[in-house]
């Protein structure tokens, strides 16, 4: 099943660039942040709306505020550093690609997390990892072969309560920063990806429309850990 877009179914920046304090230990000397520990989350500060493009210094593809389509504090998942401008992972992108931000003084705030969800479609698990340290090991289902779950890398953008918008999404929902392009035949409802529960019993084999589903006591689990802005990658 998928939520649905309509509600139907640390440190801050003072002068230029200036990354979170030493003692976070955030590589940026590099391009990629994917792979060191623990993550940059950059938030938009209230009030603030912030321009996402194409590349540095590129063509406009979105402006955004401080808050989602749901309600919650604009979050964004660093994927990359190149000068002064951020990559991040943002939904309403064509197919959930990437943009890049300007790191303007004052527009944003960041804070740091050592949590990764990683989804393995092959073996219909998600693991939440802290650094190299495994916490969780959950069984899940996954999308079917006509709607497949999206693979790349994504992150949280919403902590939900499922029970506001359908008893099928169980206690709670994991918006990620991506979207479904493969629809199923007379699907009516939205097309944003998320991790969610179900009230439903039994994991690992049942199909969904491309969102990965668990147990209820799982969804609790993740929502009281992971924060908004985590990454989750997703592979086969």
């Amino acid at each position: 099943m998928k939520v649905l877009v309509l509600l139907a179914c640390g440190a801050c920046l003072v002068c230029g660039w200036a990354p979170p304090p030493a003692s976070a230990r955030v590589d940026l000397r590099g391009s990629r942040t994917s792979h060191s520990h623990p993550y940059l989350i950059a938030r938009v500060r209230p009030g603030i709306s912030v321009a996402v493009r194409s590349s540095p210094f590129g063509r406009v593809l979105a402006h955004l505020g401080d808050r989602t389509p749901f309600g919650s504090q604009r979050t964004f998942s660093v994927v990359r550093r190149r000068g002064r401008w951020l990559q991040i992972t943002e939904p309403t992108l064509t197919r959930g690609r990437l943009g890049w931000i300007d790191a303007h003084p004052g527009r944003l705030r960041y804070v740091t997390t050592p949590l990764e969800i990683e989804v393995d479609l092959s073996s219909r698990t998600l693991v939440l990892r802290r650094n190299t340290e495994v916490l969780r090991r959950i069984l899940v289902d996954i999308g079917s072969a006509q709607s497949p779950t999206p693979i790349g890398r994504f992150a949280i953008t919403d902590k939900l309560d499922g029970a506001a918008y359908s008893p099928v999404y169980g206690c709670c929902i994991l918006a990620l920063s991506t979207r479904q392009m493969h629809l199923p035949a007379r699907w009516r409802g939205g097309d944003r990806l998320a991790i969610h529960a179900t009230n439903s019993g039994g994991f690992g084999h049942a199909l969904t429309a491309g969102c990965v589903r668990a147990a209820n006591s799982d969804l609790h689990y993740l929502m009281q850990r992971v924060p908004l802005g985590a990454p989750v990658v997703i592979h086969h």
